[in-house]
């Protein structure tokens, strides 16, 4: 049974105008639109996320106003009008193709002010969004063969749709160009018919790189001067989702050596680079959604997100998603990295497609002889014996003077003594940090005072690998850990070694639920289930920038590829198959898109998917299931909701009529009304594609209607109506009944 949850929306009052500017926008708006009426929700929001400063007391912000039609162009040009007299380079980006409003720097005394202004939504300070940070194709198209939830046989293909007619667009940290993975191969080199976008030319990146392969290129220049990715994050993800096949692709020495290739090969590839030094400002994001949707993509990828998920109007992405898939934009997001605590998912609007991260069957395995042991990290360098020679200590007995244990246990800066530790092999217990944890602090320690190796005790986090270290290094859980304090404890002169990392296939259990993969519920509504589905997003092999001076070995050339985790990964795994979908069904909606994706999800192979401590995962862990790329491409039968089912949420979710009529721009074109009775708890009867219901009180008997749209084209088929429980409702005695029209 999930809890009732009651949605209250904050009304601010309206300050007294102190500025021209204030006074301006009062009286001229007046005189062009309605009087926001009693029930107006203006919403002001002066949170302290960071945001650029221009002086001691002005900062940036967002004065969304809606959807772009005629009645909030005028409103939007008179509040900028007012604020230009004042100071013209204090706005910083106008919105206006998708979406309706400005960013500027203002105190926050005008952005209150602007808030309760007629045609303004809401007004917040822009925050900072951060970065969600070969084998997993593979692996996916083998769960397929084992999975109950293919579609007919007469349907089925192996062969990837041609999607050169698809753009994808990647919001990221921009892309590599010369990466093999983005080569043009088989592609017809122009550009789809109704792309409208640019390639920028900026430095060390020339229009060339835009080869038919890339297509546009945008890079804004509060944050940067190129569309190169100088972080590598953008690119992974862009070969991740529209790589082409790289043949023999690897890390160093070998490891996950493989076919690289992305999940849609023939799709083209946008580049927005919205993020620098994996933050992304929020006024940036809206606007590479404003230029997306003018310039024509078909799919939008963000392995991006913010840690808290507030009201849907003062949230970035959850609005620039909302106005993309307004115009026909599938939108597909990273569900964040902050699991396994529960209702730490993120970027959970109905509209958008959530993801989350499990494993695949490839494991990386450092090997400890001292008789036995191993652990899990990538370590190139083994120490130069095979044997266990070297000596063998942990952080406490290795500890400074009067350093407390619990640092010279976590191998703290300054917390080890160099006589103790100088050419002996380190246990350092940093078990309690979580997945983005740094420890590159705790081993500079022990190798400036001369240790050989380092044992890093991680805990649940030992199947994710770390940054790449030439050194001897290697990670071990909490069990193992044990067992190696017993062995140094019992033996006068503990020796150890260890050897360079091998990877390990058909490890098992795969697919698993990441163990920092963000859980439901949704913290916005109780009605949704969030994520929607997941993919791999563990030790991902994908393309790399060519300028990464921090992730390589000394005296080594740059890898051509590289290995990382995070919902990140994951996120443009679903992109791929997403840009299939549409390439094989134009007509699709993104509703139907995501309907395909999630009705497809495997979760029965032999055994239920669990999550890392071995039990089974409910749908607020991998929401409908492991992706399935080739099923979802014929689902049979999709959940179709339009933008009218988008506008009944927000009104459930508390917003009136006069605020959904500013959003959309179907809602003031249909003059959409909210219904008298919009409770929160009819969410769960909008014909998504999972249904969430709260039973409270003495009723204990719901009627939620689902409509079913068949796309199998011509034939007869047979469907059978098979209901997955999960939460409460698993171990309960519920019981559900089918009345099919």
């Amino acid at each position: 049974m999930l809890p009732h949850l009651q949605k209250s929306i904050s009304h601010t009052p309206a300050t007294i105008m102190l500025r021209v500017l204030m006074i301006s926008c009062a009286i001229l708006l007046l005189s062009l639109l309605p009087a926001p009426t009693e029930s107006t929700n203006y919403q002001f929001d002066d949170g302290g996320g960071s945001a650029a400063e221009s002086s001691s007391s002005d900062a940036v912000y967002i004065v969304y106003m809606g959807a772009a039609n005629p009645d909030n162009f005028a409103a939007k040009e008179t509040v900028l009008n007012s604020l230009l007299e004042r100071r013209e380079t204090d706005v910083l980006r106008r919105y206006s193709h998708g979406l309706s409003g400005f960013a500027a720097y203002l105190s926050a005394t005008e952005a209150q002010s602007i808030a309760a202004c007629p045609g303004v939504v809401s007004v917040f300070r822009s925050s900072n969004l951060k970065l969600h940070t070969t084998r997993s194709w593979d692996f996916l198209q083998e769960l397929q063969s084992e999975s109950d939830a293919v579609p007919p046989s007469s349907c089925r293909s192996n062969k990837q749709p041609d999607s050169s007619n698809v753009v994808i667009g990647i919001f990221d940290s921009g892309i590599w160009p010369e990466s093999e993975s983005f080569r043009l191969q088989g592609t017809n080199p122009s550009v789809p018919r109704g792309w409208n976008g640019t390639c920028m030319a900026g430095r060390n990146f020339n229009i060339t790189a835009c080869n038919g392969k890339i297509i546009g290129a945008r890079y804004y220049t509060n944050i940067s001067d190129t569309p190169r990715d100088l972080d590598g994050h953008g690119t992974h993800v862009a070969s991740t989702a529209a790589g082409v096949a790289v043949g023999k692709a690897s890390y160093y020495d070998g490891l996950a050596a493989g076919t690289a290739r992305g999940g849609s090969e023939s799709a083209r590839i946008a580049v927005y680079k919205v993020c620098q030094r994996r933050d992304c400002p929020a006024w940036l994001l809206l606007g590479a959604f404003d230029d997306a949707i003018a310039e024509g993509v078909d799919v939008i990828s963000l392995s991006l997100g913010s840690d808290d998920s507030g009201d849907f109007l003062r949230d970035p992405l959850a609005l620039g998603a909302f106005h993309a898939v307004e115009h026909g934009i599938a939108v597909v997001c990273a569900g964040g990295n902050s699991g396994p605590r529960p209702s730490t998912i993120s970027n959970d609007a109905p509209w958008i497609v959530t993801v989350g991260a499990s494993t695949v069957d490839r494991a990386f395995r450092s090997n400890i002889l001292l008789g036995g042991g191993q652990g899990e990290w990538i370590g190139l360098a083994g120490l130069i014996s095979r044997s266990p020679i070297y000596p063998l200590t942990d952080g406490r007995s290795a500890k400074k003077g009067n350093v407390s244990f619990s640092a010279a246990r976590s191998c703290e800066p300054n917390s080890l003594s160099k006589e103790k530790m100088e050419g002996k092999i380190v246990i350092c217990d940093v078990k309690d940090g979580g997945f983005e944890y740094d420890y590159d602090d705790q081993l500079r320690e022990v190798f400036s005072k001369g240790g050989l190796g380092v044992i890093v005790v991680k805990n649940i986090s030992k199947r994710v690998t770390e940054s790449l270290w030439d050194i001897p290094i290697t990670a071990v859980g909490s069990r193992e850990a044990a067992q190696l304090m017993a062995y140094i404890k019992a033996t006068r002169k503990p020796l150890a070694t260890i050897l360079p990392t091998v990877v390990v296939g058909n490890y098992t259990p795969a697919p698993e639920v990441a163990f920092f993969s963000s859980r439901g519920r949704s913290n916005n509504s109780a009605h949704i289930i969030k994520p929607d589905i997941t993919a791999p997003g563990v030790n991902i092999l994908a393309a790399w920038t060519g300028d990464d001076d921090l992730d390589k070995p000394k005296g080594r050339p740059q890898s051509s590829f590289y290995l990382d985790s995070g919902t990140s990964m994951s996120c443009p795994h679903v992109t791929g198959v997403a840009a299939d979908i549409k390439a094989l069904n134009p007509s699709f909606t993104p509703s139907a898109i995501k309907s395909a994706i999630m009705t497809t999800g495997t979760n029965n192979l032999g055994s239920r998917i669990t999550t890392h401590t071995g039990e089974e995962a409910s749908p607020y862990d991998l929401g409908a299931g492991e992706l399935n790329p080739m099923g979802s491409l014929n689902p049979g039968l999709v959940y179709e909701t339009d933008v009218t089912h988008h506008l009944l949420f927000m009104c459930y979710y508390g917003y009136d009529t006069n605020t959904v009529s500013w959003i959309s721009k179907v809602a003031r074109s249909s003059n959409f009304s909210c219904p008298p009775d919009s409770r929160s708890d009819l969410i769960s009867n909008l014909n998504f594609p999972s249904i969430s219901v709260g039973l409270t009180g003495a009723n204990r008997t719901r009627t939620v209607p689902r409509v079913l749209t068949n796309v199998a084209g011509n034939g007869n088929w047979t469907y059978k109506a098979v209901v997955e429980f999960g939460g409460a409702a698993r171990s309960s005695n519920h019981k559900l009944c089918f009345a099919l029209t």
